[in-house]
């Protein structure tokens, strides 16, 4: 019998996890945690992201993704997309550097989600 309330207790306690809202468990409400991987892929090849951002995405010359400052808006998810697929003028930048549309690469619209998926993953640790 206490087998039984063991075995109940642990099936309770994974449907729980299970159910959580994704902003719970560091991935974006509206992604998915196999977004947040194929982002991570997208960011460090494909996205060109890494090339100023870093390759833990700390900032070189574009800025620390990692930190809760965000200078370009409030780091939500539906912005970052917003300004990844845009990009960053020079005059909108609060650094002076310019941040092309999709980073200048040719990533698609649902790379881009991911990519911001990603990205947001890495303030919400």
């Amino acid at each position: 019998m206490k087998t039984l309330l063991r075995v109940a207790a642990a099936l309770a306690l994974v449907s729980s996890v299970a159910a959580a809202p994704a902003s719970a468990q560091g991935v974006p409400e509206g992604a998915t945690q196999a977004m947040v991987d194929k982002g991570n892929e997208i960011f460090h090849k494909a996205g060109l992201c890494y090339a100023c951002h870093g390759q833990d995405g700390k900032g070189l010359v574009g800025p620390n993704l990692t930190d809760d400052v965000w200078i370009h808006s409030k780091g939500t998810f539906s912005e970052l997309i917003a300004s990844i697929t845009k990009g960053v003028t020079k005059e909108e930048s609060k650094s002076g550097v310019p941040m092309p549309a999709k980073g200048g690469s040719t990533i698609s619209d649902d790379d881009v989600k991911a990519v911001a998926a990603y990205v947001w993953s890495l303030s919400h640790k």
